[in-house]
C-alpha cells in the first residue's frame, strides 16, 4: 500500500483497488511534459551540431554532391552496357576516357586557333611605353580607354620578388583544383558501384510501407539530376559552337575564345549567358559600335533559340523549376556557399522541390514523368 506523500495521489476504490487522484494525474502529466521537451530539445540541438557540422564541412559536402550528379547522369549509359555484359568498371572507365576525349578535341580544335588570333592581335599591339603612349593619343573610345587604363597599370608593376607568393598561392590553388576533380571522379566512380546498396541499406531502417515510396523518390530525383546533367552537356557543345560561328561571320575578335567561354558558362545558371553577352559585347565594341552590336544581337538571338527551341527538345522538364525559382536559387546558394556552389543551385533545388512534392504534397513518385535525356524512358529507369 501507497504510504506518505505517495497515498495523497491515489484515492480508494474498494474492491477494485486503487485510482490516481487529481494530484496524482498532474504529477504524470508533468512529467510526460518533461520528458517530450527533453527529447526535443536533444532533437534539435542533434539538428543543430549536424548543420554546423555539414557548413564546416561545406566544400567536401559540395563535392560529394557533384560526384552524385556525375554519376546520376552517366549511371543509365553504364547499366545498358552492363546488360550487354560489360563491367561496370570498364564502362566508368569509357566514360572517363570519352571525357577525356573530348577535353582534348576542345584544346586541338580551340588553342591553336585561339593562340594565332591572340598572336595576330599582338603584332598590331605597341611594345614599347612611348610606343603605347602614343598609341593611346591617337585613339578614341572604348579602346582610347583600355590602352590608358594599360599604361597606367605598367607604370606601377610589382617587382619581381612581389610576385613571387602570388605565384605559389597560385600553383597551390592549381593543385587543390586538380585533387578536387580527381576526388569528384573517384566519388562518382564509387557511387556508382555502391549507391544500390545505400538504397537498401536506408529503406531496411526504415518501416515497410515506406520503403517503396523512398525508393522510388531516391530513383526519381536519381533521373532528374542525370537528365538534367546531360542536357547541360548538350546546351555547352551547342551553344559554344553555334556562337562561334556567329561571332565569326559577324567579324568578332578573338571569336572562338569568346564562343568557348559562352558555351562553357552556360553551367553557371543566369550569371553565366549575362557574363558571355557582357563579354561579346565588350570585345566586340573593341573593333567598332557595328561589330559590339552586331555580337549583342547574335546572342540574343541565341538565348531566344535556347529558350524557344533547344531547351524544351534537350532538357524539357527535366528539373521542372521556374525561371523565378532558378533565380532565387542561384542568388541564395551562391550567397551562402560561395560562388563555385552556383552550378549546384539547379540540382539543389530540384532534390527539395521532389521532396516537398512527396513529403509535403503527398505525390506518388512512381507516378512522376521520368524525365530522359538521350536514354529512352524505359532505360533510364532500369
Amino acid at each position: 500500500m501507497p504510504t506518505g506523500i505517495q497515498a495523497n495521489a491515489f484515492v480508494g476504490l474498494g474492491q477494485h483497488g486503487l485510482r490516481p487522484s487529481a494530484y496524482g494525474e498532474k504529477s504524470l502529466v508533468t512529467t510526460e511534459t518533461a520528458r517530450r521537451a527533453a527529447i526535443a530539445a536533444l532533437v534539435v540541438g542533434g539538428i543543430v551540431v549536424v548543420a554546423l557540422a555539414l557548413w564546416k564541412l561545406k566544400l567536401l559536402v559540395s563535392l560529394l554532391f557533384l560526384a552524385f550528379i556525375i554519376a546520376a547522369a552517366m549511371r543509365p549509359s553504364i547499366d545498358a552496357l552492363h546488360r550487354r555484359r560489360i563491367p561496370r568498371a570498364v564502362g566508368v572507365g569509357i566514360h572517363y576516357l570519352a571525357l577525356a576525349g573530348l577535353f582534348a578535341l576542345f584544346l586541338w580544335v580551340v588553342v591553336p586557333r585561339a593562340l594565332s588570333q591572340v598572336q595576330a592581335a599582338a603584332g598590331n599591339l605597341p611594345t614599347t611605353s612611348s610606343e603605347l603612349h602614343n598609341a593611346a593619343r591617337g585613339s578614341t573610345g572604348l579602346k582610347h580607354d583600355i590602352l590608358v587604363g594599360l599604361e597606367r597599370r605598367l607604370k606601377n608593376l610589382p617587382s619581381a620578388t612581389d610576385l613571387v607568393r602570388p605565384g605559389l598561392a597560385l600553383t597551390v590553388k592549381a593543385f587543390e583544383g586538380l585533387i578536387a576533380v580527381f576526388f569528384v571522379l573517384a566519388s562518382a566512380a564509387y557511387w556508382i558501384f555502391e549507391r544500390d546498396r545505400a538504397v537498401d541499406l536506408v529503406c531496411s531502417l526504415l518501416p515497410r510501407p515506406k520503403r517503396k515510396t523512398v525508393r522510388d523518390t531516391w530513383t526519381l530525383i536519381d533521373l532528374k539530376l542525370g537528365a538534367y546533367v546531360r542536357g547541360q552537356g548538350i546546351l555547352v557543345i551547342l551553344v559554344g559552337t553555334l556562337l562561334s560561328l556567329a561571332f565569326l561571320v559577324v567579324g568578332e575578335p578573338y571569336w572562338i575564345l569568346v564562343g568557348a567561354f559562352a558555351g562553357l558558362v552556360e553551367i553557371v545558371p543566369v550569371i553565366g549567358p549575362l557574363a558571355a553577352a557582357a563579354l561579346a559585347i565588350g570585345v566586340g565594341l573593341t573593333d567598332s559600335l557595328q561589330t559590339g552590336v552586331l555580337a549583342g544581337v547574335a546572342v540574343v538571338v541565341m538565348r531566344l533559340m535556347e529558350d524557344y527551341v533547344i531547351m524544351p527538345r534537350v532538357l524539357g522538364e527535366a528539373v521542372g523549376l521556374s525561371p523565378l525559382l532558378v533565380l532565387i536559387s542561384v542568388t541564395a546558394v551562391g550567397l551562402l556557399f560561395g560562388g563555385f556552389a552556383v552550378i549546384l543551385a539547379i540540382p539543389i533545388v530540384a532534390v527539395l522541390t521532389t521532396l516537398i512534392d512527396v513529403v509535403v504534397r503527398d505525390k506518388d513518385p512512381a507516378e512522376e514523368e521520368v524525365p530522359t535525356v538521350l536514354f529512352p524512358a524505359k532505360e533510364a529507369e532500369t
